[in-house]
């Protein structure tokens, strides 16, 4: 704020050394920009920064600074930057060159048709993780129906647990598809369980979802072995190859969600012995694999000596990455 000239100070501007009146150069960044203009700019600036995706990402970011759709944006080219919002989206541009997820910069991800919200706190759900809805439901039959089809009854009460729930992408999606479903949705990190809480409530399921902080599946009661369905994305990435992961994942996601131990197959046995302690005789397990663990984890299987119809699944890139079992 400009002080009034009785102090000296002259209120025009300062001046020179010749007494005269400095004029100023104009940021560049401070020019009008047009929709077209800042998509060109940032695309050039993440690849320039070797972004993947760039094109993606600099759009995104643009809708999410606007509030506007891609529809919008590309119908509307010519339209002029408020000067605020320009810099806005540079800043985020910026954030993203510099390794920040877009994922993070927008607050959101989707997974199975529905919007997440997403945070530092939690793990970015991935398309590699659908196939555990989908191998879950394809195993649930009929179960997974609210009513049974040859009677018009309803079903009782299904019983799921999320483990490692993170955003809560599982544990709210199966929620969604399940109406009958009682889910309980574990993990250690209470700022995750958080975010897991307010996409349930997003989704108008949290009145069907028990939030708990706690390791694996310590909390729930083994006696009962009540549970129908019980599935997991852990930790799978072995610390030692931490070094090769993508920045945007070794430097912003959370470790105590990415990384299972130094071979990254350190959680499977006690993950799968809770499980089973937990599940009814039909009960299903479904699991997310790293690489290379699928044989370790068949071995687990097969040396418990409690489970049954044992089938693994390959994502799109024909990595084995769902390991599934029924519980004898």
């Amino acid at each position: 704020m400009r002080n009034s000239g009785t102090n000296g100070v002259n209120p025009s501007g300062p001046l020179n050394a010749y007494g005269e009146e400095s004029v100023s150069i104009p940021n560049i960044n401070a020019q009008p920009i047009d929709i077209r203009r800042a998509l060109k700019e940032g695309m050039a600036k993440l690849r320039a920064a070797s972004v993947p995706s760039h094109t993606l990402a600099a759009e995104l970011l643009l809708m999410h600074g606007l509030g506007r759709d891609r529809t919008w944006l590309y119908t509307h080219p010519e339209v002029l930057l408020e000067a605020a919002d320009a810099d806005k989206y540079r800043a985020l541009i910026a954030r993203r060159a510099a390794g920040e997820p877009t994922q993070y910069l927008t607050g959101k991800q989707e997974f199975w048709g529905l919007e997440f919200e997403v945070t530092p706190a939690v793990l970015i759900p991935r398309p590699e993780t659908e196939h555990v809805m989908e191998v879950a439901l394809a195993r649930l039959g009929p179960r997974g129906l609210k009513i049974h089809m040859d009677t018009g009854l309803p079903r009782g009460i299904l019983r799921v647990a999320d483990v490692g729930t993170g955003s809560g992408c599982l544990a709210v999606s199966l929620a969604y598809e399940l109406p009958h479903g009682e889910v309980f949705a574990t993990d250690t990190s209470a700022p995750a369980l958080e975010v897991a809480r307010r996409n349930a409530l997003r989704h108008s399921v949290a009145d069907r979802i028990q939030f708990l902080q706690t390791d694996l599946l310590e909390a729930l009661n083994p006696e009962s072995r009540s549970f129908d369905l019980i599935v997991s994305n852990p930790p799978y990435v072995a610390s030692e190859d931490a070094a090769e992961l993508q920045r945007e994942v070794r430097d912003h996601e959370p470790h105590g969600a990415l990384f299972g131990g130094p071979t990254g197959v350190e959680i499977y046995p006690r993950l799968i012995a809770e499980a089973a302690r937990l599940l009814r005789s039909g009960g299903i397990l479904v699991l997310e694999l790293g690489y290379n663990s699928a044989e370790h984890v068949r071995e687990i299987l097969t040396e418990q000596k409690c489970w049954t119809s044992v089938s693994f699944t390959n994502d799109l890139a024909g990595i084995p990455r769902v390991a599934a079992a029924d519980r004898l």
